[in-house]
């Protein structure tokens, strides 16, 4: 049942664009940067333990999507639809790293959402920096970041994603882009309009939540929102480079999510784009 429900979501909107908070692989592109310790310790899949007891290979659970922490206190954030299946109740879960451990499934609190930016905040009880896990937060912009600013998405996703145990450990998935334009939709048609920040990327299904990171400083300056799939004709490196005709993803701004964090009185910190 709880499958199902955020299942059907996805084609509840227009074809714009596709929501993708099932569970696959995401294909890595060729990258320079090195996936960091920090970046794999702060993103936390989002889950639901099918089982009471672990067994053999410890609990089984339903992955949903990603989040991240953003403060030491333990409130994470990601994408509003992730937590669909949700939305007339039921708790959500994370799984979390330990040292010279297997993960282990925390409990999360929906302390803010705002669907119609597709943003949520999410407080992990009991806080995970205060036991004994391999956790670290992440910085936020201060602003939103410009057209052709290099990016990098990075998400963490079960092993077998069609069966998934905790005593498995997550794989990361790590990819560089490049921010093309903003462009506007509507996550739901009930709603107003939002904007998006597009990026020469192919999201894959279970990357929404995921953070978006400027790669010169690894600060946050987006959320993983899904697939763009309307024709866009953009270019990746400005307004008389050569048109960028590959794939291209979605991406929520952090305005939207700063503004949320501000509502519910949440502690964060904010870097200033440099540019």
């Amino acid at each position: 049942m709880r499958r199902n429900t955020l299942f059907s979501r996805h084609f509840a909107f227009s074809l714009t664009l596709l929501f993708v908070s099932l569970p696959s692989l995401l294909a890595q592109q060729p990258s320079a940067n090195v996936p960091d310790a920090t970046l794999r310790a702060a993103v936390c899949p989002i889950v639901y333990p099918d089982d009471q007891t672990p067994g053999n290979h410890g609990i089984h659970y339903t992955f949903f999507g990603n989040a991240f922490f953003i403060n030491s206190q333990g409130y994470l954030v990601t994408a509003a639809h992730v937590l669909q299946t949700f939305r007339d109740g039921g708790q959500p879960y994370i799984l979390v790293d330990r040292p010279n451990a297997p993960p282990q499934t925390v409990k999360v609190n929906i302390v803010g959402i705002d669907w119609t930016h597709d943003v949520a905040v999410l407080r992990a009880v009991p806080n995970p920096f205060e036991g004994r896990f391999r956790v670290a937060s992440l910085p936020l912009a201060s602003k939103r970041v410009p057209s052709g600013d290099a990016i990098i998405a990075t998400a963490l996703h079960p092993a077998n994603t069609r069966n998934a145990y905790t005593y498995q450990m997550p794989v990361q998935d790590w990819a560089t882009a490049e921010v093309l334009d903003y462009v506007q939709t509507h996550e739901e048609r009930n709603l107003a309009e939002t904007d998006l920040f597009t990026f020469t990327h192919e999201v894959q299904k279970g990357q929404s939540g995921s953070p978006v990171l400027l790669s010169t400083t690894h600060e946050v300056v987006g959320l993983v929102d899904g697939r763009w799939l309307r024709p866009t004709g953009l270019s990746a490196a400005g307004k008389n480079a050569a048109k960028y005709s590959g794939p291209v993803g979605a991406a929520v701004p952090i305005d939207y999510l700063l503004d949320l964090l501000k509502k519910n009185s949440v502690p964060f910190s904010v870097t200033p784009l440099t540019k």
